[in-house]
């Protein structure tokens, strides 16, 4: 673990300064700061437990375990929150529902050590060969669809309370409209706050299990299934395996981010150790009854709003999060959230996944104008978004499964073909299509904050 130097005084920053992942500030700034960094995360990571049927503290617990984990396996070189993966929402609901609590857990710790090979892969050989099996084109298709994907779960529970669900969706359009800085990126867990709120009001909340669980106590803990003894497990894999390449498109995209609003290309360094500690932390996390984890771009935020990096920060995060997770009336608060809040925020939660997706390929400047990249979206996202679905004796593989492979085979078999034919490996149309030569998205920004989205695909 790194040993933190003090930046300054450390107690004032100047308006250009920054403070570097292995410097601080003075303590108690920077408890603040870290309290700040479990407030960002903890409106995206309650949410994950509560949609998917899973222990809310359990789930905290997990989340501060492995951003502990994070700054040690990245020697404390890497400042990133590690908070539950939206990614892991439809597999884990889909394997809940047919095999129970015990497959979902059983497919976690099995992504989570398929992402640590991806790691120590990255680590030996660097990231150009997942660039070529995992182009822009193919990470935004894969990001894109596992969000839009989840439409009807959102709406399942919209309709069930409609009047709270606006509410929650009024407050977190109105919270993102109306407020910049820390505030603006939290609205998401606004909206919850002021459609829980709204739900008390309207006698949809009970209280009841919150005032028979204890203050302090161990979260509930549950073990994977386990293939040797249930070969039925093995069958929730193929929903599963797409999350992979989404946690590794969204770890990548983080640390380059940090990198370059640190002017420290050096942290790029560190993109395989970051990938294995994720890993490692999604595999603890699923051996226990927690959900898997991924780096935050909230909590990306806030670096970007107060331009403290310091892992130290982190180190408080990580604390506080395993703090809450021995509340057991914390995880039963959590629990009370009502179908209507839930409905309110995933209407717009889900969305913005889906427009991460969206949001690689604008940064990455995809050339839609290509065939290639015209069909490999076109195709993955229609199979995502229908949730086509296709069983062969017990094994099923649904609309996730599906369109992310139907991504990388479309893009590599069209170049392969382009590429025999001559035409080169983006197959440009015959009839040139006209396109801005600058477009909007493209323009630079003097804005710090630019780039940092709300929520997104955790």
């Amino acid at each position: 673990m790194a040993i933190w130097t003090p930046h300054g005084s450390g107690r004032r920053l100047g308006p250009q300064e920054v403070v570097a992942p292995r410097q601080r500030l003075s303590w108690p700034r920077t408890i603040g700061i870290g309290a700040q960094h479990v407030v960002a995360m903890f409106g995206a990571t309650f949410l994950v437990p509560v949609l998917t049927g899973f222990p809310p503290s359990t789930t905290l617990l997990f989340s501060g375990i492995g951003t502990l984990m994070f700054l040690v396996i990245t020697q404390g070189k890497l400042p990133s929150y590690l908070g539950s993966s939206f990614a892991f929402i439809a597999p884990i609901t889909a394997a809940t529902a047919s095999q129970g609590m015990g497959s979902a857990l059983f497919g976690i710790v099995t992504i989570g050590a398929l992402l640590a090979v991806i790691g120590a892969l990255v680590h030996l050989l660097g990231t150009r060969w997942l660039d070529i099996v995992m182009p822009p084109v193919v990470a935004g298709a894969i990001v894109a669809l596992i969000g839009f994907n989840l439409a009807p779960a959102a709406g399942e529970n919209f309709v069930k309370a409609p009047v709270t669900a606006i509410i929650t969706v009024f407050a977190v359009i109105l919270t993102a409209v109306l407020f910049r800085g820390l505030l603006g990126r939290l609205s998401i867990f606004v909206g919850v706050v002021v459609g829980y709120l709204a739900a008390v009001i309207r006698g949809e909340v009970d209280f009841s299990a919150v005032g028979e669980a204890a203050w302090v106590g161990l979260p509930t803990f549950t073990a994977p299934a386990n293939p040797l003894t249930d070969p039925q497990v093995i069958l929730v894999l193929p929903a599963f395996l797409p999350v992979v390449l989404a946690l590794v498109a969204e770890n990548v995209g983080h640390i380059r981010g940090v990198a370059q609003m640190v002017e420290d290309p050096e942290l790029n360094k560190y993109t395989g150790r970051a990938l294995i500690a994720d890993g490692v932390a999604t595999m603890t996390a699923g051996s226990a009854g927690g959900s898997g984890t991924t780096t935050y771009g909230e909590n990306i935020g806030v670096m970007a709003a107060t331009r403290v990096y310091s892992t130290a920060a982190y180190l408080v995060a990580g604390v506080v999060a395993i703090l809450l997770g021995l509340s057991p009336k914390v995880g039963a608060v959590i629990n009370t959230i009502p179908a209507g809040v839930l409905g309110g925020v995933t209407v717009a939660l889900y969305g913005l996944i889906g427009i991460i997706g969206i949001k690689i390929w604008m940064e990455n400047e995809v050339d839609f104008r290509s065939p290639v990249n015209q069909f490999t979206a076109a195709i993955a996202l229609i199979i995502g978004i229908a949730d086509v679905t296709l069983a062969q004796g017990e094994v099923s593989f649904g609309g996730i499964a599906l369109g992310t492979v139907a991504a990388l085979v479309v893009f590599h078999l069209m170049n392969a073909i382009a590429r025999v034919r001559g035409t080169g490996a983006q197959g440009r149309p015959r009839i040139p299509v006209t396109a801005p030569a600058d477009p909007a998205w493209a323009e630079p920004t003097d804005d710090p904050d630019d780039g940092a989205e709300p929520a997104g695909l955790r």
